[in-house]
């Protein structure tokens, strides 16, 4: 079995296991008279007004046939009413009566306590590897978000720093094909900031989203009125909404607390992204050179900016 086949049977074999998990396949979901057809309806429909058939079937992806016998279902018994749409006579907006509210209530509160009742058991650490889950699903299966995310930033703690060396290794491998010289250059600055580690000199900057990090910045001690900015990075799927300059603000911010007067920082020429956010943050490029290093002919190039 190719090994694209396999993820084709892990990905099956987790609808199957979820779908059992969830209690999908009985007749009634949630201990209800509701299959899970009927009870995502509802949730739909208790929680946006003015949707019409052509909303549902988009949103749901449901076929119109089964919509419709659903919305009649729904009707004969008194749960949904339909009035006409101001803006066009001929479109029926559909919504909830108060029977249909009443019914929906208590299966939104047992899905709620059936999802505390999953994370309960389970360690912080578990419950955020959980949603990390989850979210990377999310993104991956349906990457065009309706909401530019909102991520925390926040300072490093234990674990952080082996995920940050790990993640710029296979970045850089996957998009600039860089050698593992790359990942033990990575790992030697990361050691070096946790051992030497001083809070009133240096930090380490985390942007995360529902337990999952998404970037990280570094501050350190260059000398006495100078900070050092590294491993700057922002995962893909979080890319475009301007984490990479929130993360390079906030160093900057700490740094000016920290009483530098400059910072400074090194990069390569073919870091086209992260370059842009150097100059849009005021940094000026002081010099270039030419190297040979992780499998790759390169520019280095070094940025300052006055604090």
């Amino acid at each position: 079995m190719s090994e694209f086949e396999e993820r084709i049977s892990e990905i099956r074999a987790f609808n199957r296991f979820y779908t059992r998990h969830v209690g999908g396949l009985n007749e009634g979901l949630l201990e209800s008279s509701f299959s899970l057809a009927e009870t995502r309806l509802l949730y739909e429909l208790a929680h946006h007004d003015h949707l019409t058939s052509t909303d549902l079937v988009r949103e749901l992806r449901l076929d119109p046939g089964y919509l419709s016998r659903l919305l009649k279902s729904f009707r004969d018994r008194g749960l949904v009413e339909t009035t006409p749409a101001p803006e066009d006579g001929r479109k029926a907006l559909i919504r909830l009566t108060e029977s249909g509210r009443a019914a929906f209530a208590p299966l939104n509160a047992r899905s709620r306590d059936e999802v505390a009742g999953y994370l309960g058991p389970m360690s912080e650490s578990d419950q955020r590897r959980l949603v990390a889950a989850m979210a990377t699903i999310r993104s991956v299966l349906d990457p065009v978000a309706p909401t530019v995310p909102t991520h925390l930033i926040r300072p490093h703690r234990p674990g952080d720093i082996g995920w940050v060396i790990h993640r710029h290794a296979v970045l850089y491998q996957e998009e600039y094909q860089w050698d593992g010289s790359f990942e033990t250059l990575v790992a030697e600055i990361g050691a070096a900031f946790l051992k030497n580690f001083n809070p009133k000199d240096d930090c380490c900057w985390i942007a995360e989203r529902d337990g999952f990090i998404a970037g990280s910045v570094f501050v350190v001690r260059a000398d006495e009125t100078t900070a050092k900015l590294r491993l700057l990075y922002v995962e893909p799927s979080a890319r475009g909404a301007g984490l990479g300059r929130r993360l390079v603000e906030e160093a900057m911010r700490f740094a000016r607390g920290a009483g530098y007067l400059r910072m400074t920082l090194w990069t390569n020429d073919v870091l086209t992204a992260a370059r842009t956010i150097y100059q849009s943050c005021g940094f000026d490029l002081v010099d270039s050179t030419p190297h040979h290093s992780f499998g790759k002919d390169l520019v280095a190039q070094t940025w300052e900016r006055d604090l």
